[in-house]
């Protein structure tokens, strides 16, 4: 079953020819079936490629123009999925659009440290960015009859919104669903890249953030309590935060130096990869921190309704004393 999502047409609207789409989110938030999606609604002449297999990254490494012209003559879109895995894709895309009167070019990747630091500088000018998260509200909402809404929305709560867990029977495969990709995004979008050696520090970092949703994080407590250092504490938040599992909001004040340097609230992008850090899929009928998953659960919707319709905001939280 493939559920409409929100970014097809907005994508497919803002192809130009000489430049580049760049698909950004989580693992398994579904990019590669939207990206099959769009090729559906293209005219002929796509080249669709994966930057995981080694025969494209060896097509992709042949950094020349004449090169590029012979291969992608007849091609007017090229579709690269899984993109920062080729090595050198920014500067590789720049030479293809530079050099290709026509091209459009739509890139995808999981891992925003990867994706942003490969592709920022060299497609300044050239480039615009699109998020796509965990199923929205919105997206979801078609395929539901009317009574059984609110049924549907209380696991969600508690399972999340990824794609797979629409074609997941029972709720036990679900929460191992859920465990197997939190693993997934751990340690194959971090510890692999960034060589961290202390894995369990990493994870228990994670289970203390979840247990703190809706309450404001003191980075200094949370080393004292992982014997770790502040400065640890926020690079190893910085990681998880640019892997797209969890986001941070920042507090208001009207005395801007001080909104700086106020406490920060943590949230995950996915109510179940929250329950699948902590362990806990209890029925949202029997949970303690039903406010938690609540409160997770709407900024999660509205970051996705302002990253879909393409609002310029900042997002904070506020509270008197």
């Amino acid at each position: 079953m493939y559920i409409q999502r929100i970014l097809k047409e907005q994508i497919i609207a803002r192809l130009q020819p000489n430049k580049v789409v760049v698909l950004k989110g989580p693992r398994r938030v579904g990019k590669t079936i939207l990206l099959k999606e769009i090729v559906q609604s293209l005219p002929a002449n796509v080249e669709f490629l994966n930057g995981e297999d080694l025969p494209t990254q060896d097509f992709l490494s042949r950094r020349s123009i004449a090169h590029y012209k012979i291969a992608l003559a007849e091609k007017k879109y090229l579709i690269i999925d899984e993109a920062q895995k080729v090595p050198g894709i920014g500067e590789t895309i720049k030479l293809i659009v530079d050099s290709l009167e026509g091209i459009h070019v739509i890139i995808s990747g999981s891992s925003s440290f990867d994706i942003q630091n490969q592709t920022g500088e060299p497609l300044t000018g050239r480039s615009i960015s699109f998020m796509l998260y965990p199923l929205s509200e919105q997206e979801v909402k078609s395929l539901e009859k009317e009574t059984e809404q609110e049924d549907h929305l209380l696991q969600r709560l508690v399972y999340g919104n990824y794609p797979e867990l629409t074609s997941i029977p029972s709720l036990q495969q679900k929460g191992e669903y859920l465990r197997e990709l939190t693993g997934a995004l751990l340690m194959k979008d971090i510890l692999s890249l960034e060589n961290i050696r202390n894995s369990a520090k990493l994870f228990n970092l994670l289970r203390l953030i979840a247990f703190q949703v809706g309450s404001e994080v003191s980075y200094h407590e949370l080393g004292q309590q992982l014997a770790m250092s502040k400065n640890t504490v926020e690079r190893y938040l910085d990681l998880l935060s640019k892997v797209f599992i969890i986001y941070k909001v920042e507090g208001y004040s009207k005395n801007l130096r001080k909104e700086i340097v106020k406490n920060s609230r943590w949230y995950f992008v996915d109510n179940g990869i929250r329950n699948a850090v902590i362990g806990n899929f209890t029925p949202f009928s029997q949970r303690g921190d039903a406010g938690k998953l609540w409160e997770n659960y709407i900024i999660a919707e509205r970051l996705k309704f302002q990253a879909y319709q393409r609002m310029a905001v900042n997002n904070f939280f506020w509270r008197t004393y």
